[in-house]
């Protein structure tokens, strides 16, 4: 699999650090020249890079330093990527910002829990394809507040770039691993999730953002039980995002030389 290696992400995220911290910006490979000067502006090649892990659970993943000014970069790797996990009570608390209305909010914690209620004390549970094969009406018409576009530019900085625990963006994420990555700049996250805002689909998403419970615990399994009140957010499509991304950027510079 590209952008990818039997290794975890911390110790992915450590790879980073280590071969980055103490270089100059011209003793690192071209790609990552490439991704300084997209997070700087014109550098010399005699700068040093510092950077550091961060072990708090929020975007930024590993800080990058040059010339006092910190950059926040989040590292992903693998497949069907969960950018985001939270409480269901605090993803309503920010629907409710979103000016949502209330009966909208009751259609979308039905589908979370599916059996029946909105909290999660139903009896019979069911599949989230059985879900959307009796309600796909349902699901569409939640997918049209979702689609609207300042309330998919508030969740990319729910769910991407910020979080809801910091107030500091991250300002890139790298996907793979040191031997084997591709990179994406804030602005550019921005506008490729705007792009495909839009994108059909059965399931709830925020374009190319999917929600969906962290698990239905269809099994009634107690020690899964906690999580079928926690919602997740999935980029399936990370990759094939920044590579568009990339593609694009090429074909600029092309024009622009």
């Amino acid at each position: 699999m590209p952008f990818n290696k039997d290794i975890d992400g911390l110790a992915n995220e450590r790879e980073f650090c280590r071969y980055l911290n103490r270089k100059k910006v011209k003793e690192v490979h071209p790609i990552f020249q490439d991704l300084l000067e997209a997070l700087y502006g014109k550098l010399t090649g005699e700068e040093v890079i510092v950077t550091s892990v961060n072990y708090a659970k929020q975007k930024s993943d590993i800080y990058i330093r040059i010339n006092n000014i910190i950059k926040g970069i989040s590292i992903k790797k693998g497949v069907k990527n969960s950018v985001h996990i939270e409480k269901v009570s605090e993803f309503i608390k920010f629907l409710n910002t979103q000016d949502i209305p209330n009966d909208i909010i009751n259609e979308i914690l039905k589908y979370h829990y599916a059996d029946g209620t909105t909290d999660g004390t139903g009896k019979k549970r069911i599949s989230s394809k059985e879900y959307k094969e009796k309600h796909q009406d349902k699901l569409d018409l939640i997918n049209s507040y979702f689609s609207q576009n300042d309330i998919v530019k508030n969740a990319i900085d729910r769910f991407v770039l910020i979080g809801n625990n910091s107030d500091k963006s991250i300002d890139a994420i790298i996907y793979g691993v040191l031997e084997d990555f591709v990179w994406i700049t804030k602005e550019e996250i921005i506008d490729i999730i705007l792009k495909h805002k839009d994108i059909k689909r059965t399931g709830l998403s925020f374009g190319p953002l999917f929600y969906q419970p962290m698990a239905r615990c269809l099994n009634y399994n107690p020690k899964l039980e906690y999580a079928r009140h926690y919602i997740q957010i999935k980029w399936y499509h990370l990759s094939d995002a920044i590579i568009e991304v990339m593609n694009n950027r090429c074909k600029s510079q092309l024009l622009r030389n």
